[in-house]
C-alpha cells in the first residue's frame, strides 16, 4: 500500500508543479511548435520514468530499433493494464499521442498534458464521434504525429486472453498509408490491476515488433487486417511468458 500512496503523491505533485510549465509550454509553442512538443515529450516521458521507479516496475524492452523514426507510425498493442501505457510511453522514439477514453478527458492537469501531446479522447457511446476521432488521428499521423491504440476497446482482465481487435482502429494506418507497430505487453497488470489497490514490484516485458508495411502485404491479409495483427501479439506474448 505505501508504494501505492508514495505514487500517487508523485503523480498529484508533479501535476500540481506543472500548472505553471504549461504556461511555458504554451509560450514556446507560440513560437516554435516543434520545441514544445519535443519538451512536453521529455517532461512526461521523465514523469512516467519517476513512475515505474517508484512502483518497482522492472521493464524488459525487446524490438525497440524496430521503430522508424524517420516517420509517424501506429501503435497496435494488447491492453493489460495501466501501466501498457506508462512503460511504453518512456520509450517512444518521437512525438506520440495515445487514444484515450473519453472519460479520462475530465481529470484536470493531467487533460492538458494529454493535449499537449497530441493525444485524442474516443467516446466509444458515440458512433459519429468516434468516427471524427479517428479522422483527427489519420490527420495527426499524415502530420507526423504517432498514434498509440488499444484496439481491444478496452483492457483483458482474464489472464493470458487477448480480446478481439476493432477493425475501426486499423483505419488509421490503412487512410494514413503508415507502418505498423505491433506492440506486446506481458505482465503490466501484476504491478496494479491483479490486486488493485495495492502497487507491487513485477517484471514487464515490452516488445515492439518488426514494422507493418501495408503495401508489402498480400490484399487477403489487408482484408483481415485486425485478425492478422492480433495473432502476431498473441503469438510474441506466449513466447515472452518465459521470461517473466
Amino acid at each position: 500500500m505505501l508504494r501505492l500512496i508514495i505514487t500517487v503523491f508523485f503523480v498529484v505533485l508533479f501535476l500540481i508543479v506543472s500548472i505553471p510549465i504549461f504556461l511555458v509550454e504554451w509560450i514556446i509553442g507560440k513560437f516554435n511548435q516543434n520545441v514544445k512538443d519535443r519538451s512536453s515529450l521529455a517532461i512526461v516521458q521523465w514523469a512516467f520514468k519517476v513512475v515505474m521507479v517508484l512502483s518497482g516496475v522492472k521493464a524488459t524492452y525487446i524490438g525497440e530499433e524496430n521503430i522508424p523514426t524517420d516517420r509517424a507510425v501506429v501503435y497496435i498493442g494488447n491492453h493489460r493494464g495501466f501501466f501498457d501505457i506508462v512503460t511504453a510511453y518512456s520509450r517512444v522514439p518521437g512525438l506520440t499521442g495515445f487514444i484515450a477514453k473519453k472519460e479520462i478527458e475530465k481529470v484536470p492537469l493531467l487533460r492538458v498534458w494529454m493535449r499537449y501531446l497530441h493525444c485524442l479522447f474516443l467516446d466509444r457511446s458515440d458512433i459519429k464521434a468516434g468516427l471524427q476521432t479517428i479522422l483527427k488521428a489519420i490527420d495527426s499521423v499524415k502530420n507526423g504525429i504517432s498514434i498509440f491504440i488499444f484496439p481491444e476497446g478496452t483492457r483483458s482482465k482474464e489472464a493470458d486472453t487477448i480480446l478481439p481487435f476493432h477493425e475501426g482502429s486499423f483505419k488509421i494506418a490503412t487512410k494514413a498509408g503508415c507502418p505498423i507497430i505491433p506492440v506486446t505487453f506481458n505482465n503490466t497488470s501484476a504491478v496494479l490491476e491483479d490486486h488493485f489497490p495495492k502497487i507491487k514490484k513485477a517484471h514487464v516485458i515490452v516488445e515492439f515488433g518488426k514494422p507493418i508495411y501495408l503495401e508489402e502485404l498480400d490484399s487477403d491479409t489487408k482484408k483481415h487486417l485486425a485478425p492478422y495483427v492480433q495473432q502476431l501479439i498473441t503469438d510474441t506474448y506466449f513466447k515472452n511468458k518465459e521470461l517473466v
